[in-house]
């Protein structure tokens, strides 16, 4: 969502999701699962554990903005080992 504008300046809105790789265990999820099925939701058949961060940022651009939330997501936000992520902007972003 764009916010505001302030002498070339976009205020941004993006939704950052953080989940696990094909093929690492997902203990959160197959516990909620387990859970689930216990009190009797019996046609759940998967569930996944999925991160998700709202970042406000500035930038001059959206090209920007990205560059520097990929930075985060490979820095901070997501072990390359195990997590995948993907950049969503909010509605009405640039």
């Amino acid at each position: 969502m764009l916010l505001f504008s302030i002498k070339s300046i976009l205020i941004m809105i993006a939704d950052i999701y953080i989940e696990l790789k094909e093929g690492v265990a997902d203990p959160e999820g197959e516990s909620t699962l387990k859970a689930l099925r216990l009190l009797g939701y019996k046609r759940v058949k998967k569930v996944s554990s999925i991160k998700v961060f709202r970042i406000e940022i500035d930038a001059k651009s959206k090209e920007e903005a990205e560059k520097e939330l990929r930075e985060m997501c490979e820095r901070l936000l997501a072990n390359p080992v195990i997590h995948k992520y993907r950049i969503s902007w909010v509605d009405g972003n640039v």
